[in-house]
């Protein structure tokens, strides 16, 4: 410890001074009052020490808020819950689905388009006012991963394939005008740049500023059941599994808790907490 400055491990291993503001503003972005952000960041100050890691950090806030507020330590653990979805790439296409459908898109996951050199499978297909939208979702397990320039070189090559194949003779009814590409991590810079100059378009956790996928789960309230502070890891699991993705899926399809041999009130737990969640929105 330097002049009373704490320094944390990040997932990268690099260290850095940590901020308690950035971990406040986590906080309130929860929906936890400001006397609460407080009470959690003086009851973590005594266990922090040089070298400790982000994610410990992270779980000690969370058992914290647990303990004022499960519904809003829910949406504080939205970033965790997102790679929770894993290990396949399967259930964040549906959650990319889900999202653009709230903006109006008619979407379709795992699509197989031709292109004028070989054929592509595309994660999600989204159309909105007579143009098509090709997007690709790079859903990661580390979060330290960083989609570098190669990602969007790659996937720039594909849609051009795609789209010329698309758009001749124009035999489709709509135009396949742009390609995406959606992470759960981050894009380097330079990703960033060629995305701009290119004509791609990126969305990752905070990137749109304001605008990223932290900002419109929030903003719809499509949080995956990930989330939620009632169910095991194992529970999560199962019903991924049986393609229940979303806390608004569970509420519409909550007789799969049934089917699935959940007790009478671990079924009434799930749902308060689910109907509680989606409320908020």
């Amino acid at each position: 410890m330097r002049n009373n400055i704490i320094y944390i491990k990040k997932n990268s291993g690099e260290l850095e001074p940590f901020h308690f503001q950035k971990l406040r503003d986590s906080l309130l972005k929860s929906g936890v009052s400001l006397k609460i952000a407080n009470k959690v960041l003086e009851s973590i100050k005594p266990k922090l020490y040089n070298g400790i890691t982000a994610r410990e950090i992270y779980s000690n806030a969370f058992s914290l808020l647990k303990g004022y507020n499960k519904l809003h330590a829910s949406k504080f653990s939205l970033k965790k819950a997102i790679f929770d979805l894993g290990p396949t790439g399967y259930p964040f296409e549906r959650l990319v689905g889900a999202l653009l459908k709230q903006k109006g898109f008619k979407t379709r996951v795992g699509v197989i388009l031709p292109g004028e050199c070989i054929t592509h499978e595309i994660d999600v297909l989204a159309e909105k006012n007579n143009y098509t939208y090709a997007i690709e979702c790079k859903f990661h397990l580390k979060p330290n991963y960083t989609n570098n320039v190669k990602i969007p070189l790659y996937i720039n090559s594909r849609f051009l394939d795609i789209q010329k194949q698309w758009n001749k003779k124009n035999q489709k009814k709509s135009i396949l005008k742009q390609g995406w590409i959606v992470t759960n991590t981050r894009f380097t810079e330079d990703a960033i740049n060629y995305a701009k100059c290119a004509g791609l378009v990126l969305l990752s956790w905070d990137y749109p500023k304001n605008n990223g996928i932290k900002d419109n789960i929030d903003k719809y309230g499509l949080y995956p059941i990930t989330v939620l502070t009632s169910l095991s890891k194992r529970e999560k699991k199962l019903l991924i599994e049986n393609d229940i993705i979303l806390t608004k899926e569970l509420l519409k399809s909550s007789t799969i808790l049934n089917k699935l041999g959940f007790t009478d009130p671990k079924i009434r737990k799930i749902l308060l907490e689910t109907q509680n969640l989606c409320s908020l929105n």
